[in-house]
């Protein structure tokens, strides 16, 4: 329970910090692990998963932003006699807004090595390579040469030379991560404490984004460190996952926090091998100086389906009227209900 306190006061200092926000991000930070850090690639309790997030942020903007990422990974040479095994995983990452459909698509192959430190504890390091193409229907752009004083009208002449182009670069990040749980056994249920600790750097070799003749703009490197906890509590069937993720690119960072408290519907035990663990929860979580989120998870058997909604409060409320971002997810994790066979693989 003390660790409980601890974790908590330290998540309400951050949310009252003084922090900057950046944009193109997921509110369910517990359901992006490779979008946070490759070494979480394989780095899970279970052989195979899957993941698909799909946002739509500041609806009441004309061609709001409209973001989709899918994750599949999974371990390969896994099992309880083996010190370390390898992680496989790929991610596709699609980001579509205003009116000239501007898109960035973004696909990785991943790799990482997981190794156990101790009976409780195992480590990762992981890399990811791939490409990113940029393209837009610039057409439809408008200019202000085309106000007719009272509409723009796309029939008049703009006088603009568009130079724009589709490009294609590579991509380039790494990561590391930490994992320490514990499992009190009974006759009926288990309880279990755990903490993972990643850090990621996404797009090392700084790409260029060549939309023009003599664009030398690179993209920032962006740099992630999140923290996850879990804690059942004893001879209960509650649970309580304290989340922390600290982004950073450029000039712009941000922090988001919250946890979950979910409800155990159906527990399980390693004793028995039953596979439950069913559960639903709902969480609050804050962006800094950007949204206050309420989430909701429900999970049965090796499927999950999230959703969460962002309450924008940030400057741009006026415009929003609180309205930020929706956004709904679903998870599937081969053997993750299955207490006996999954964790047997880390202890």
């Amino acid at each position: 329970m003390k660790k409980i306190v601890y974790i908590f006061s330290l998540l309400l200092v951050i949310c009252v910090a003084d922090l900057k926000a950046q944009d193109n991000h997921f509110s369910n930070i517990n359901e992006a692990p490779l979008f946070n850090s490759p070494a979480n690639t394989g780095f899970f309790n279970g052989y195979f998963r899957a993941i698909v997030n799909y946002r739509s942020q500041w609806a009441a903007m004309n061609k709001a932003f409209q973001t989709i990422a899918v994750s599949v990974d999974g371990g390969l040479f896994k099992s309880r006699r083996r010190k370390a095994f390898l992680g496989m995983g790929l991610t596709v990452f699609n980001d579509k807004a205003g009116s000239a459909n501007l898109q960035k698509t973004n696909a990785l192959l991943n790799v990482s090595g997981i190794i156990k430190t101790g009976k409780r504890s195992a480590f990762s390091v992981g890399i990811a390579g791939g490409v990113s193409s940029n393209n837009a229907n610039y057409s439809k752009l408008t200019y202000a040469s085309q106000f007719d004083g009272n509409n723009i009208d796309n029939t008049i002449a703009s006088g603009e030379t568009v130079v724009y182009r589709q490009f294609t670069t590579t991509d380039i990040a790494a990561g590391a991560a930490w994992e320490y749980s514990k499992v009190k056994t009974d006759q009926d249920h288990d309880d279990v404490s755990s903490i993972k600790i990643s850090v990621g750097a996404f797009h090392l070799n700084k790409p260029v984004q060549d939309f023009g003749p003599g664009s030398a703009y690179r993209i920032p490197v962006r740099t992630t460190g999140q923290i996850i906890t879990h804690f059942d509590f004893e001879d209960t069937k509650f649970s309580v996952t304290p989340t922390l993720l600290y982004s950073r690119q450029g000039q712009a960072w941000q922090f988001v926090t919250g946890s979950y408290i979910k409800y155990r519907v159906k527990v399980g035990t390693k004793v028995t091998g039953q596979k439950t663990e069913n559960g639903i929860g709902i969480g609050l979580f804050y962006r800094s100086k950007d949204a206050i989120i309420p989430t909701l998870i429900y999970e049965v058997g090796d499927i999950a389906f999230f959703t969460s909604y962002d309450i924008n409060v940030s400057g741009y409320r006026a415009a929003t009227r609180y309205a930020g971002g929706f956004e709904i997810g679903f998870r599937f994790n081969n053997l993750a209900s299955s207490l006996f066979e999954s964790r047997s693989e880390f202890k």
